[in-house]
This record gives structure tokens, sequence and C-alpha cells, in this order.
């Protein structure tokens, strides 16, 4: 599936087997950034031990206020660890023996395949917790239909309603109809969500949406499209944790935290249209929320190129 890939909705068509750089920013090769116990997750996902989470390197979507910009980024080409299926199925074997309540894979869409294969193999060697596919929402739908029956959680972004703003910041000018078809196709697949006796959610689909200083409007639109087509099989996170980084120069207007005032009118937009899920508190607008991309956490054998 590498060759002439087709993965994304990019559909570059690159042959990245052969080792060419697809508009990913990446080959077939997986990268990694960091595997670890996170624990400012959904509190369904992080309960109180933490997720397993992997942060894969690159990502075809390319927002301009990309928190994980260091290992996600065109100038992050040669970011992370190289690491093998093998060396990614005791990756997972690890963090579960480390007590994570799943696998929170994030941004691994570019590297189905291999992630795929992994999944698949550390279940043959006993990896029995949940696995979370934690990606921006921009998917093709045959890629998620090769997934059915591996994810048992999917938690997309669903950043834009407007053409506009999903063109401005992440090149995506399809973004908004992508999103809805991939979204379909993951509540296909889970259904309504699943918790087991201790709240850690098990099976089921997580909505994400980062608020965007200045774009309470387009906030509502997807709060208000959410509800009318999956309220009662979706839960949905409200997020305000927009932090402004440095290289913003060409987007003036993002220069800033969300407002009290614009997040408590979300909050309460998405309360009278009955969505299930959470909120956050303004402690969430934090760059130590942020990572640190060391290559901890990853596979003994991988190597660091």
């Amino acid at each position: 599936m590498y060759s002439s890939c087709k993965l994304c909705p990019r559909q570059c068509g690159v042959d990245r087997a052969a080792g060419k750089i697809g508009y990913c920013g990446t080959d077939s090769r997986m990268r990694l950034g960091l595997a670890t116990l996170h624990r400012w997750e959904e509190p369904c996902l992080s309960g109180t031990r933490g997720a397993g989470t992997v942060f894969f390197c690159h990502c075809s979507l390319r927002c301009v206020f990309c928190q994980n910009s260091s290992i996600s980024g065109p100038e992050a080409s040669e970011s992370g660890v190289i690491t093998t299926v093998p060396e990614l199925a005791d990756t997972f074997l690890s963090l579960q023996e480390k007590g994570a309540h799943n696998i929170d894979l994030v941004t691994p869409t570019h590297y189905a395949p291999s992630v795929a294969e992994a999944i698949g193999l550390a279940r043959t060697r006993g990896l029995t917790i949940p696995t979370v596919w934690n990606s921006s929402g921009y998917e093709c739908v045959d890629t998620l239909r090769r997934l059915d029956g591996l994810i048992d959680i999917y938690l997309p972004d669903f950043k834009y309603y407007s053409t506009y703003y999903s063109e401005r910041y992440s090149s995506a000018p399809d973004y908004f109809d992508i999103a809805c078809e991939a979204i379909e196709e993951m509540l296909r697949q889970t259904g309504a969500p699943v918790f087991d006796r201790d709240g850690i959610l098990q099976r089921g689909t997580i909505l994400r949406h980062l608020m965007l200083p200045g774009l309470s409007g387009d906030t509502e639109q997807l709060l208000r499209y959410a509800s009318r087509h999956w309220k009662d099989r979706i839960l949905f996170s409200l997020m305000r944790q927009f932090t402004p980084l440095a290289g913003l120069g060409r987007f003036p207007e993002l220069n800033r935290t969300i407002t009290d005032e614009e997040y408590a009118a979300a909050c309460e937009t998405m309360q009278a249209l009955g969505l299930d899920g959470w909120l956050q508190d303004s402690e969430s607008i934090s760059e130590s929320f942020i990572p640190l991309f060391d290559g901890t956490g990853i596979g003994d054998r991988a190597k660091n190129i």
C-alpha cells in the first residue's frame, strides 16, 4: 500500500516503498517521536494510569498551529526513531506492562499498513487493552476500512466547518466533507460508546474540537452538525487549549488564546444541544502539555538515524 501511496486524502501517489517522500513528509519507514503513559487525554482514556500514547512523526494535514510540529511539520523530515513492525508491537506490549489503559496511536494514518500489522502481531503476543486511532479526522474511508476489527476507539479531530479556514490553516479545503465521511465509517465500526465498570472507554468514537481564536461561529456550526447527525453515538471533547507558538507571523489573528467568553458561549451551545462529553478549564492553556519528543519508550532495537 506504500507503492503509489493513497493512504490519505492527499492521494499523492508517491512510491514511498521505494524511498520516495510523500505529501506527508516521509517514506515508508515508520518514525516515532515518543511512547509514554500520557495522563492528559480525556478522562475515560487516561484513567488513573494513563493512556499508552505512541506519537508518530509526520502528518498529511500540516496545520499552521500544530503543537507537535517538531516531529510532524515539513521541517521534521529526519525526526524521530526509525521503528520496525516487531519493534512497534514490542512498544505496545511494554506500555501494557506499565499499566496503560489503552494503546493511543497519535497521527498514525500515513503508516496505517505497518501499524495494522503491528497491532495484529502484538495481539498474538498478548496485547489485550483497547487500541485508539488518534487522528486529525482527515482520513480516507478505504484506509479506515482496512482497520476494521483492529481499532476499538476512534479519536478524530473535527477541526473546521468552513472551507475558507480549513484551506487557510491546514491547506485542506475539502476537510469538512472528508472528515464527515471518515467519522461515519468510524461510527460504523465502533457503534455507541462502551465503558468498563471503572468508566474507562473500551469501544466508541470521541470527536475532538480545538477552538481557534475568532472562530466561534465555526465552532457553533460543528457542534450543531455533530448534534444533528451523531448525538447519540459519539462523545464530544470541546478543547480550549490552543497555545500560540512561534512561527505564526503570517497569521496574526491566531496570536492569542481563547477568551473565557468565547469558551463559555461554546460550552453553553454544546450543553443546549445535548452533546455528552468533556470541557476544559483554563489550566489547559499551557505549553507544558507539549511532550518532549526524545524517543523515550520506543523498542530497544530501534535505531535513531
